[in-house]
């Protein structure tokens, strides 16, 4: 076999590989959810999902999608192949957004009218506790270690650490003005909060609950009122954070080590949320204004494509 034939075997091999990925990502205001392949970088399908839909999780299994569907108030469960709706979860009033445990038995709600976290059984189907918590949670997280559920109270500008074993509320840690999102590192020793209107992330030790850093984004010629923290996420090795800068159309990466930021990539209008490929390759994010998603590859650090998928994308999430 010559080298030509091989090269083209490889080709076709690494092309079935990556085709076999497809990203999912929630239209608020189409009411539909979008089915996207990255690899070529083509909207597949869109399908109708409830009225609102905003939060998405794929199941650990890679089986089942989780949709907030905040003006239905439930929480749909997808089956990720069919995309049929194969049934709801009791989230109470106007779902946002949600976190899945490692497990993938328990699905922790933000209520944000109600200033609640739900906890729900999903194999039974059922509301095993509602959590008080600060006014307008929204950001929700659980870590990788399956100790802890953070929420992110938007007005009382709080984490509230939630004991997952108890469902009770152990410490709280005050961070800048409105947060949105949180996230943990892999190994489940740091989570990073993005505040919203105070322009910065910040990065608290989960050991103590105490802040040991607090970064503040400036993006030469944008107003700082335009940069808005919202999505997060960090790579399973902890090298590099990125955080969705929202009307700053900007992806900040943040060196995971130094907590320096290293670079802006310029994305999509009012980019929001963000998640990685499987093989963290590629980040995809949701340009809400621009009605599209951005595709940027990790090793470059390039923006490579953009997508339109349909009015007001908000969620993401990625199966293989």
């Amino acid at each position: 076999m010559n080298k030509q034939v091989i090269s083209s075997v490889l080709s076709l091999i690494l092309a079935a590989s990556a085709q076999a990925e497809t990203v999912f990502v929630t239209l608020e205001k189409d009411n539909a959810l979008a089915l996207i392949d990255p690899v070529e970088g083509e909207l597949i399908k869109t399908v109708e999902i409830g009225q609102r839909p905003r939060g998405i999780v794929v199941s650990p299994d890679n089986k089942v999608l989780y949709i907030a569907v905040s003006d239905d108030n439930t929480v749909k469960m997808i089956d990720a192949e069919t995309l049929k709706e194969i049934g709801t979860l009791p989230s109470s009033d106007d779902p946002e957004t949600f976190a899945l445990n490692p497990k993938g038995d328990r699905l922790y709600v933000s209520n944000e009218d109600d200033s609640m976290v739900t906890v729900i059984d999903i194999a039974k189907k059922k509301v095993i506790k509602q959590i008080k918590v600060g006014v307008e949670p929204e950001g929700i997280t659980v870590s990788p270690d399956n100790r802890w559920v953070i929420s992110a109270s938007e007005t009382t500008n709080m984490l509230h650490w939630i004991d997952a074993k108890t469902n009770e509320i152990v410490e709280n840690t005050l961070v800048d003005a409105r947060p949105r999102a949180v996230t943990f590192t892999a190994d489940s020793k740091f989570a990073w909060a993005t505040s919203e209107m105070g322009s910065t992330l910040t990065i608290v030790d989960a050991n103590t609950k105490q802040i040991l850093k607090r970064i503040t984004f400036e993006i030469q010629g944008v107003a700082k009122d335009k940069v808005q923290p919202v999505g997060v996420v960090i790579d399973k090795e902890s090298k590099l954070g990125y955080v969705a800068l929202g009307p700053a159309n900007r992806v900040a990466v943040v060196n995971a080590q130094t907590y320096e930021v290293e670079k802006y990539l310029l994305v999509g209008q009012r980019v929001w949320n963000l998640a990685f490929s499987p093989d963290q390759k590629r980040l995809y994010t949701t340009n809400g204004v621009s009605n599209d998603i951005s595709i940027i590859d990790l090793d470059s650090q390039t923006v490579t494509k953009s997508v339109g998928v349909g009015n007001f994308p908000w969620g993401v999430a990625v199966k293989p």
